[in-house]
């Protein structure tokens, strides 16, 4: 989304004490969703449908881009060396995420509420299995 939301219009970001953003809460966040989505809306010259499938494919191309960044902080390529920072790679993995809230505000005017929903039924899944079976940090969430 980086290509795309850094010609949105901006506010002003609040910051705390220590000088770091303050932390948005959830109806924030998907305010701002909102507002992502509105605004690539109204910027949008293709057809409804096709905007909505370029939205989704703009997940792959998102989701390369943070494996590209983990190459680049673990210097994997000899021809590039380290040519991405863990900084850099968090920053990609939250264009992942955003991109994603976008794609599913796109698609359905819940999201938050599906994605809360989602997100409980998950969560009752792995509060059902044993411990010890529920898998590490890494394990799948579907």
């Amino acid at each position: 989304m980086s290509d795309t939301a850094s010609d949105a219009p901006s506010a002003a970001v609040p910051a705390t004490p220590s000088g770091r953003a303050a932390p948005l809460d959830q109806t924030a966040v998907w305010e701002a969703v909102d507002g992502i989505v509105h605004w690539l809306d109204r910027e949008s010259t293709l057809p409804p449908e096709q905007e909505r499938l370029l939205r989704l494919l703009k997940l792959s191309e998102e989701a390369g881009e943070v494996a590209q960044a983990v190459i680049g902080a673990t210097g994997q390529n000899p021809r590039k060396g380290h040519s991405h920072t863990w900084d850099e790679v968090h920053g990609e993995l939250c264009d992942v995420i955003l991109t994603a809230m976008v794609a599913l505000r796109t698609l359905t005017p819940d999201a938050r509420g599906v994605f809360d929903g989602h997100l409980r039924r998950v969560e009752a899944r792995l509060a059902s299995q044993p411990a010890g079976e529920r898998g590490g940090p890494g394990a799948p969430a579907s």
